[in-house]
């Protein structure tokens, strides 16, 4: 659905996207991560034709975004960071509005209003002014903006910023619910979202592509063999000398809690499960067991290891 190909963007001497390329697949919601400045916005505004490319070549649905704009246009819906909405409307009066924009016919608008009504929860707020909204509220009426023309693909810019944690939830479902039927890129901050909601992740950092995956092939490759975490009540020297002298897994951290429990995160082979063999050092040892688990990476992780430098 989307073809990015050695996509560069520059504001004079800067380059905000340095050569990038990438796929999106019909039905696939992906995951666009990078820190502040890393060029998400950028690429975004260039797939959506807001922004003109300086180098390199982008397809929507087979249409180049240099030479069939309205085309394009045509098979986005484009939730930006800051939701385009005009606040002294009603939600309908709002939503039939950019119906006509998109050229929906005004018999059929009823029945597309009633439709995002229904897919994004807006049945409460469609007699209401926007101004009078919550923040979660409006957040509905943007995805119901940018979906009333039924478009293929979705493009949304940090769509949760600013939200409660439950109205985090409530946009999650929503915007999974909608990748069973459309191709989404999700732009986000919040890392849980994404491993949450989305199928692959790219990660972008000073304008360049550092990685792209599933969320749990790049937690496996960042791990550096399988981490275990192993606590246990004695004293943190001694069983540190014992995993030295032990040798099957190698201390990654000490962790300080201030008690009589130490704690460890170790590294161990990929393919050697430590944990039996810990528990039986633990008895030997006449230690009280207090924790023994896999501790897997996270997201996060990955996110800081590639985007610290």
């Amino acid at each position: 659905m989307i073809e990015v190909r050695e996509l560069t963007k520059t504001y004079g001497a800067e380059r905000a996207v340095d050569a990038i390329s990438f796929d999106v697949q019909q039905g696939e919601v992906l995951g666009f991560l990078g820190p502040n400045a890393a060029g998400k916005s950028t690429t975004m505004k260039v797939i959506t034709c807001y922004l003109a490319p300086t180098e390199g070549t982008v397809y929507v649905d087979g249409k180049d975004v240099r030479a069939d704009m309205l085309e394009v246009r045509r098979r986005i819906g484009y939730l930006p960071e800051n939701t385009p909405l005009y606040a002294d409307m009603v939600t309908y009066d709002y939503l039939a509005f950019v119906a006509a924009m998109h050229g929906i016919p005004p018999t059929e608008q009823p029945r597309r209003i009633g439709d995002m009504a229904e897919v994004c929860g807006l049945g409460d707020a469609l007699g209401k002014r926007i101004d009078t909204l919550s923040k979660g509220y409006r957040q509905r009426v943007g995805l119901a903006q940018a979906m009333i023309h039924d478009p293929p693909i979705l493009i949304l810019d940090e769509p949760t910023t600013g939200l409660d944690p439950n109205q985090i939830v409530e946009i999650r479902e929503l915007i999974k619910a909608i990748g069973r039927e459309k191709t989404v890129i999700l732009s986000t901050h919040i890392l849980p979202e994404v491993q949450a909601s989305c199928d692959r992740v790219l990660i972008i950092h000073k304008g360049r592509l550092v990685a792209d995956g599933t969320p749990q092939d790049l937690q496996a490759s960042f791990t550096g063999g399988q981490r275990v975490r192993f606590g246990v009540q004695a004293p943190a020297d001694d069983v540190a000398a014992a995993l030295q002298q032990w040798g099957r897994a190698r201390i990654v951290e000490q962790h300080a809690n201030g008690g009589a429990e130490a704690l460890f995160t170790l590294s161990a082979a990929h393919d050697d499960d430590v944990r039996p063999a810990l528990f039986h050092l633990a008895v030997d040892r006449g230690w009280t067991l207090t924790e023994l688990h896999q501790d897997q990476v996270n997201l996060e992780d990955v996110f800081r290891q590639l985007t610290s430098a």
